[in-house]
């Protein structure tokens, strides 16, 4: 006897099964049709998936978009000084309002892994306390990481260093860092040996900023991959953005790549916020800053796609929905073969979880029942439609449902109602 039977689903591998969940926990994946269940949900002919991961965000800031006012040149640079011109007037209850709001979302969409990196340059902490009680509040339903992030540099900011260690303590789970906005190169790489040795001595993971710029002499990622194989942290780091990698000579490429992977540091990009923001001061050619995916995935380098941001001081817009952000990255990346393609719907579930540490996560027995059902027949399918989610299921409980939104038609001779999808890949 099961909690609930999720019937006939076509997994992501392109197997069809039924899904047996009891407790919290994935208890069978096989044929369960004689078995009984409290519950029993059709998911024939629809894609069952993971729930979707997003390893970059940043929930202090997000649903802020235009408070106190409106990023006028779209600049990173605005962008950060209007954040602290936010961190000014911004409180507590109305951080965690905006971030319950944005669980909300990302609860309906199968976002149910988060990453946030949260400022510690504010004396008060007033970010961190928001988002460490979000955290409690979604345990339920959303695994919610913080990172512990500097934002106005560890060293460029007086009381940085110490806000950060003050974080930390207060259950913060990982360490971050913006080396590429401290005064100069030489600052920003004693600032990511510091923060790495903070990690190695907590025993945490390493989540850094790095090189968001277009300047392709901004190279802390080497710095990172250094200090990752001095303190034997391989496997616990990720480099967020890296979009200087974009502008950087094919030669130094071409010694860096190795590094990371010979330190098994992961890379974030993040392809909707990247594209905005980078290039801004290009005339043509105008450089779009997205980093080198397949580069690095040709050299075994785990590469997840990042959100980063929701209506906030940098983007103004977005949905939660990390199809969207796989949706632009294959086309800024150019992954756009079947095998390319489903590569990127792993990114965003599979590889984000592995650059998480989720080790709880995916579609097998034993680990945990949290899963989304989307009106698409596969992946590919599902990154062209972004479709609704049928149904989301959250440690065991079904936490969102959604009916089919088919478009009604009155068309002499056509069929009466139309869906979108034409599996035209497997």
């Amino acid at each position: 006897m099961f909690d609930l039977i999720l019937k006939g689903g076509t997994l992501p591998d392109g197997r069809t099964a039924d899904i047996g969940i009891t407790g919290g926990t994935i208890a069978a994946i096989e044929d369960l049709s004689t078995a009984e269940a409290g519950e029993v949900i059709d998911a024939s002919g629809d894609l069952v998936s993971p729930p979707f991961v997003d390893p970059h965000f940043h929930m202090d800031a997000t649903l802020s978009y235009g408070i106190p006012r409106i990023n006028a040149s779209g600049t990173l640079l605005e962008g950060i000084g209007l954040w602290g011109e936010l961190k000014q007037v911004m409180q507590p209850d109305e951080i965690k309002a905006r971030a319950l709001e944005y669980c909300d979302w990302a609860a309906s969409l199968g976002l149910l892994c988060i990453r946030s990196h949260v400022d510690t340059c504010h004396d008060s902490l007033i970010g961190v306390e928001a988002l460490l009680e979000v955290r409690k509040e979604v345990a339920d339903y959303i695994d919610l990481q913080l990172v512990a992030f500097p934002q106005d540099g560890l060293y460029r900011d007086p009381t940085a260093l110490q806000n950060t260690i003050r974080a930390l303590d207060m259950g913060v789970d990982v360490v971050g860092g913006i080396p590429h906005f401290e005064r100069t190169m030489a600052d920003g790489a004693r600032s990511v040996t510091a923060l790495c040795e903070i990690a190695a001595e907590r025993g945490l993971m390493v989540d850094m900023h790095c090189d968001e710029t277009d300047d392709p002499h901004s190279r802390h990622i080497e710095t990172l991959a250094y200090e990752t194989q001095r303190l034997g942290l391989q496997g616990r780091v990720a480099g967020s953005h890296l979009t200087s990698m974009h502008s950087m000579d094919n030669y130094y490429v071409s010694k860096l790549l190795p590094l990371m992977a010979e330190a098994e540091v992961a890379a974030i990009p993040n392809p909707l916020i990247n594209i905005v923001l980078q290039g801004r001061h290009d005339t043509y050619p105008k450089r779009r800053g997205l980093t080198r995916v397949k580069e690095m995935q040709a050299m075994g380098i785990d590469v997840g796609w990042g959100q980063d941001c929701v209506m906030d001081p940098w983007y103004s817009m977005g949905t939660g929905d990390m199809l969207d952000v796989a949706f632009m990255g294959l086309h800024v990346a150019q992954m756009t073969s079947p095998d390319e393609m489903r590569r990127c719907f792993d990114m965003v579930t599979n590889v984000n979880a592995r650059i998480m540490g989720l080790e709880d996560y995916g579609l097998r027995v034993g680990a945990k029942a949290s899963m989304v059902v989307l009106d698409a027949g596969n992946p590919i399918e599902a990154l062209r439609l972004r479709p609704d989610r049928l149904c989301v299921i959250a440690k065991g409980k079904v936490i969102s449902r959604q009916s089919r939104n088919d478009a009604r038609l009155d068309l002499p001779g056509r069929p009466a109602s139309i869906r979108r999808r034409h599996s035209a890949h497997s």
